[in-house]
């Protein structure tokens, strides 16, 4: 029987369909996504941290590595260059999935940038006009993240769990889809990623979408404060195992403003 139901459960999963997002729910959330990660000003949308090796683009900040560049973090930015060719948006001729960002080192990009290159204004100006598209591909990789996420687990009551809470967050109590839960679960599954990746763990813990729910507390009727209180957990969790040398604590305030969002 106990086969019979994984089974069922990973059917069921596996062929659910696709989030897909109206125009309305994509604005809403492109905007939300944007005021989190850049403050909604166009200077971030092409960027690069301090403390950081790689840049961050569109309105989620995904990430992009320069040409042999290495990191514990899921590069996503091709991901979603490969989606928006996928739904034939034009791109500048020089940009493919398979394309390194263009410059190699913080320097490098800030001078371009400062001048304006040919090329730094094709990047900024397919951002810029392709706020929809990019929301829709934060949608599509949420779609994934249950099943992947479920996929990574062998415990079949976790698995049951996840489950539950991804759709007590994701829907109100008739079973229609909340807004504001869609656009936490694809807020914070852009944020900090389905929480599957071994490399995006610290000390063996990790912090994404997968730890999130599962550190939620059942006895806490808001689910949206439930999962932003345990989002708040997962990251002083994560900024306390970082290596002392990404002076990660920095972040720890805006991250929590961040998370305030996401039921206030």
């Amino acid at each position: 029987m106990r086969v019979i139901f994984t089974l069922l459960l990973f059917i069921n999963v596996v062929c659910s369909t696709e989030i897909q997002l109206s125009k309305s729910q994509a604005n809403y959330i492109a905007k939300k996504v944007w005021q989190n990660e850049g403050a909604g000003k166009d200077k971030y949308l092409v960027w690069w941290n301090k403390g950081e090796d790689f840049a961050s683009l569109g309105i989620g900040h995904a990430i992009w590595f320069p040409k042999g560049h290495t990191e514990r973090f899921r590069e996503v930015f091709p991901m979603m260059i490969k989606f928006m060719q996928n739904q034939g948006v034009k791109m500048p001729s020089w940009l493919t999935p398979e394309s390194d960002f263009p410059w190699q080192t913080k320097e490098a990009f800030i001078k371009a940038k400062s001048s304006n290159t040919k090329k730094y204004q094709e990047l900024f100006t397919l951002l810029k006009s392709t706020f929809p598209s990019q929301a829709a591909f934060m949608a599509q990789r949420l779609s994934h993240a249950l099943p992947q996420m479920l996929k990574s687990i062998d415990n079949v009551k976790k698995q049951e769990t996840i489950k539950r809470r991804f759709y007590e967050v994701m829907h109100n109590e008739d079973g229609s889809v909340n807004k504001k839960g869609l656009y936490v679960l694809l807020d914070y599954t852009n944020f900090k990623g389905e929480g599957t990746l071994k490399s995006e763990r610290y000390k063996g813990q990790g912090w994404g979408l997968l730890q999130v729910l599962w550190n939620m507390y059942d006895k806490e009727a808001n689910k949206l404060k439930a999962f932003a209180q345990s989002a708040s957990r997962m990251l002083s969790r994560r900024i306390k195992n970082s290596p002392p040398a990404r002076g990660e604590e920095r972040w720890r305030k805006g991250w929590n403003v961040r998370l305030d969002t996401y039921w206030k």
